[in-house]
């Protein structure tokens, strides 16, 4: 019973390994324009408008964010104001290091260790692990955050957030540079 065991265990890991090598890659998107430059669109005021929907497509948030960002060499600081439709508010304040070949990380106090981003053409995709307060409780999720420039002033951007592997929903946002 034990071998059968471990043998549906490894594979059903080995699915999820093939599964989650499937998807798209950043570099997909190389030879599609216009070419972002994170440190060239976040620059200034941003405005953006979301929702958060659940893993059922509900909608269960909307939302607007006004961006104050600005870059000193490869240094970013994108500080972001969160408007909810309940009427409550968030911040959060990236600090952004921009490296060789596109690589991007990032830090911000509600996000656990470095998120880790690659831009590529007109693609961005960033990953990372942010606590989530929920009903009095604090979750890490993670985040999968794709964004894509359609011309000189609006981005769209659409963010799985998953826990243990499991899609809990997504964020989908669109960005307008001011």
């Amino acid at each position: 019973m034990n071998q059968r065991r471990t043998l549906l265990i490894a594979g059903l890991a080995s699915v999820a390994t093939l599964a989650g090598c499937a998807g798209p890659q950043v570099s997909d998107y190389v030879q599609q324009k216009p070419l972002l430059e994170l440190d060239r669109y976040f620059n200034g005021r941003v405005l953006a408008h979301g929702i958060f929907q659940k893993r059922d497509g509900a909608v269960a948030r909307r939302f607007t964010v006004v961006m104050d960002c600005h870059w000193e060499g490869n240094q970013g600081v994108l500080d972001e104001h969160f408007s909810y439709a309940d009427g409550s508010t968030e911040r959060r304040v990236w600090r952004l290091t921009k490296h060789a070949d596109g690589r991007y990380t990032g830090r911000a106090d509600d996000v656990v260790g470095e998120a880790q981003g690659q831009t590529s053409g007109n693609a961005f995709r960033w990953n990372y692990t942010l606590r989530l307060p929920v009903d009095g409780s604090v979750y890490e999720v993670q985040f999968d955050d794709w964004m894509f420039l359609m011309d000189d002033h609006v981005m769209l951007n659409r963010a799985t957030m998953s826990k243990f592997g499991i899609r809990l929903g997504e964020v989908l946002l669109s960005f307008t540079k001011v």
